[in-house]
């Protein structure tokens, strides 16, 4: 398998609000999808594209949606955690080489689009598409009624090229979006993000709490997270890098009720720099989770809780210096 992503700025990444944003390009070589999480599996339709756009002289373009369909079209119960917020997702398709990302609004009145029209307005006259690649399964216009079938028919009447990555290759990393999610939730963060290929982020805004992390030795910086649909990993403590004031730090983070030292039923996420002391206080940060070290646990004294978390100090330390 060939992973096409590496240090990349997201200013070489040219990202439009719509497609009549963009601007032309000779030979514009396409794909589309939600691309949640821009995963290992995702790699082979990235690494395709750049592969086709090198040997026509072309340039790449994914075009997704915002919001997400499935808020559009099912309200009141779309039941949607995002791996990625937009801001993520534009870095990581930046490190993965892409050209251009096209941001299409998603209405109840896109969604009434026919399969035909989908491609005619938006492929062809919005993008000019010379060629598209797509995964086995997917599916467009009003309905989901278009198919690979479908879509090779079009590309005939429309004289641009279709590519299909096959069923086999995709399913030969048995990763997926879901298996992503499922693996968060647990807590499972090593499998997550071995099928990401890079840690799991979290970024948000650094809010006042209660001050009892100081008073015990671990001051903790409180997380109030930048968007709701994101996955909140399972409750326990985690070996954290975190990225503040534009550096690196190796830090713990905890995510739960804090049982030892409140009664409260708040859910919180509490992040303790272990090499700085810095004052964070309505800054962004952002969390990338690298290890869990256990589960969140009632101690019977802040004697024990504290050291407990000399002990989690030593063994996020020895997994992050690695």
């Amino acid at each position: 398998m060939s992973y096409i992503c590496h240090a990349r700025s997201s200013l070489d990444l040219k990202v439009y609000q719509s497609v009549r944003e963009f601007e032309g390009v000779d030979r514009p070589i396409v794909t589309t999808g939600t691309f949640d999480g821009i995963h290992v599996g995702h790699h082979h339709i990235l690494s395709r594209l750049k592969e086709i756009a090198s040997e026509v002289n072309g340039e790449t373009v994914l075009l997704t949606f915002s919001p997400h369909p499935r808020m559009v079209l099912f309200p009141d119960d779309h039941g949607l955690k995002l791996l990625n917020t937009r801001e993520e997702q534009i870095e990581q398709l930046a490190k993965c080489g892409v050209d251009h990302l096209i941001i299409q609004p998603f209405t109840i009145e896109f969604a009434q689009r026919s399969a035909l029209d989908y491609v005619r307005e938006l492929l062809v006259e919005g993008i000019g598409v010379h060629t598209m690649v797509v995964g086995y399964d997917h599916r467009f216009g009003k309905g989901r009624e278009g198919n690979f079938t479908l879509l090779n028919n079009f590309a005939e009447m429309f004289n641009f090229n279709i590519e299909e990555i096959p069923a086999q290759m995709i399913k030969d990393t048995n990763v997926s979006s879901t298996k992503i999610r499922n693996a968060i939730a647990s807590g499972d963060i090593f499998t997550a993000n071995s099928y990401l290929g890079y840690n799991y982020p979290l970024a948000g805004i650094v809010i006042e709490g209660d001050g009892i992390g100081r008073t015990i030795g671990f001051p903790t910086a409180n997380l109030q997270l930048l968007d709701e649909l994101k996955i909140i990993p399972a409750t326990g403590v985690y070996a954290v890098k975190v990225i503040a004031e534009g550096k690196h730090f190796n830090g713990m983070l905890n995510i739960g009720k804090r049982p030892t030292v409140t009664a409260s039923d708040e859910l919180r996420i509490e992040v303790h720099l272990i090499d700085a002391s810095l004052t964070l206080y309505g800054q962004e940060i952002q969390v990338e989770f690298v290890q869990r070290i256990r589960d969140e646990k009632k101690f019977g004294s802040k004697e024990e809780l504290i050291q407990q978390l000399e002990i989690d100090k030593t063994t996020a330390l020895g997994t992050l210096v690695k």
